[in-house]
């Protein structure tokens, strides 16, 4: 099987070779360059030709952004992961290389003790990233890719004939690679009255979970917030699980409202959606609506089980349109989802199963919650 062949571009040397150290370890993998900054990079990848590029962000001559830009009007489909750096303007440039284009990202390793343990990091967070965008990915070319055949989909297994369909009463989404994106276009097209919760577990470290979602709460008209200990569960409302706590729903007295806790990562993740979606079953058993959008891994497996043991409903994104159909596709083939459908059908049918057999309680966007 041909390696998959990597193009590091970053302006630290020291950087470039841990890299490429980490990477070449890898009897899957290939560094066939590495490059300074973006005027290199974008001479190099018709030379080289590469499958995958890791890009820094902050590089002179041509920087991060100003070369994902490049890259992506000559390139659409090439996958870029970015190195950001674990700070507030590093998860804000971060957030902005995804909104154009970028495939992933990984934290660079910071206070981690040695350059063992720096390429420990590195293995654990950018091998799996690279084999994952590059599952499905091909040589590089402008062209556009060819779109791949429709393929069956595994049925539901049939609901139990005592299982009688409730009204959907939460809303809980898992996702990972591809995410913010994902939500951006999804949360916008759910209107100001929808009448039930969301929950959402989005794989991100911390502080980009808190500028993600204050910039959902600004393209919505729902309102979109950075989960914390406490919050009451309203309907209209977002709640996104912060990095690196689990968010699980909870009854307090006469509330429904948000717990977070450090218990160790499930899936490899902290927030984990698997965690979520246990306590929200816990709470809304039949009335809970799932969706698992585009994402690396299996994490929200065992969660859409137990919701569709309990009579409740899932939605998966397809193929086609994840950036990684690792998640969604655990969930399609398990023949767990209700539907599988591309993203831009996602919100269209949440809005139809969340309404049907109810009148829509209006709901301001300005709503407090406390």
């Amino acid at each position: 099987m041909a390696k998959i062949r990597v193009l590091i571009v970053d302006d630290s040397v020291v950087v470039r070779r841990i890299v490429s150290d980490v990477l070449t370890a890898d009897p899957e993998l290939e560094v066939v360059g590495t490059a300074a900054h973006g005027k290199i990079a974008m001479a190099k990848i018709p030379q080289v030709n590469p499958d995958i590029i890791t890009l820094d962000i902050e590089m002179p001559e041509m920087d991060g952004l100003e070369t994902l830009v490049a890259i992506r009007k000559i390139y659409p489909k090439l996958p870029v992961i970015m190195f950001s750096t674990l700070t507030a303007r590093g998860a804000t440039t971060t957030l902005d290389a995804l909104s154009r284009g970028a495939s992933d990202y990984v934290t660079k390793p910071a206070n981690v003790g040695s350059v063992a343990a720096a390429q420990q990091s590195l293995r654990d967070q950018l091998i799996p990233k690279i084999k994952a965008l590059c599952g499905k990915a091909g040589r590089v070319a402008p062209a556009a890719a060819t779109p791949a055949p429709n393929v069956a989909r595994p049925v539901p297994a049939p609901r139990s004939a005592l299982v009688k369909a409730s009204p959907i009463e939460v809303l809980a989404i898992g996702v990972s690679t591809g995410g913010p994106n994902a939500l951006s276009e999804l949360l916008p097209a759910i209107p100001a009255n929808f009448p039930v919760p969301i929950v959402i577990v989005q794989h991100m470290p911390p502080m980009f979970t808190k500028l993600l979602a204050d910039r959902l709460d600004q393209q919505c008209e729902i309102g979109v917030h950075e989960g914390a200990v406490g919050d009451r569960i309203l309907p209209g409302q977002a709640y996104v699980a912060p990095g690196d706590y689990h968010m699980i729903v909870k009854r307090d007295r006469a509330n429904l409202v948000l717990a977070l806790q450090q218990e160790p990562p499930e899936n490899s993740c902290r927030p984990a959606v698997d965690v979520l979606f246990r306590s929200v079953v816990g709470i809304y058993g039949s009335g809970t609506l799932g969706v698992i959008l585009t994402g690396m891994g299996q994490d929200g497996l065992r969660g859409c089980e137990l919701i569709r043991d309990v009579g409740g409903q899932v939605l998966a994104q397809d193929e086609q349109s994840s950036v990684v159909w690792g998640m969604p596709g655990f969930v399609a083939n398990a023949g767990l989802a209700d539907a599988v459908l591309p993203l831009n059908q996602i919100a269209g049918e949440i809005v139809r199963r969340v309404q049907k057999g109810r009148v829509g309680i209006p709901t301001e966007r300005t709503l407090k919650y406390l």
